[in-house]
């Protein structure tokens, strides 16, 4: 594919300034977390959700062995969770012992300065190129206060990953 055709590509879907979320995850023993893009409600009745996770990410290792996902709308002006989140590695570092959480459905970590957030149940797995797209529906939820909106991408476009792209 032609690179300008990349670029405007790109452009376009930047311009869109997409919803940005925080996934959470436990497997055994082992919990993890990430900042993700390629999230969306995909269907009304039934209520299902699809996150795409990075096979680069060490979230996407731990939610293998998973059942559940924890899914946190962060607040429009939190950058410092999304930064923690898309800016750090769980290989090299537990980010749970940087924040505020507490153990929530299916002892999944839910973090205290999230929003709003639900949990779903993993219903499908999907490979989509680079990334793999967990298929959800909803177990829990705590909804976000009026008055609270979500974090886009534009403000979260500078984080340098934690991890290579997949």
């Amino acid at each position: 594919m032609a690179e300008e055709t990349l670029r405007a590509f790109d452009a376009v879907v930047a311009r869109a300034n997409p919803p940005v979320w925080v996934v959470t995850v436990v497997a055994g023993e082992q919990r993890a977390g990430c900042l993700v893009g390629f999230a969306s409600q995909v269907s009304i009745e039934p209520r299902q959700f699809l996150v795409g996770l990075s096979t680069a990410n060490h979230t996407f290792d731990i939610a293998g062995g998973a059942k559940y996902l924890a899914v946190h709308l962060l607040d429009g002006a939190d950058t410092a969770l999304a930064q923690l989140f898309g800016g750090e590695t769980g290989t090299d570092l537990d980010k749970f012992d940087h924040c505020e959480w507490t153990p929530g459905p299916h002892g999944l970590p839910i973090l205290t300065g999230a929003a709003g957030w639900f949990t779903g149940a993993i219903i499908e797995r999907i490979e989509f190129g680079d990334h793999v797209g967990h298929l959800l529906t909803p177990t829990a939820a705590s909804a976000p206060p009026e008055d609270r909106s979500g974090l886009h991408y534009r403000s979260v476009a500078e984080i340098e990953p934690g991890h290579e792209a997949g």
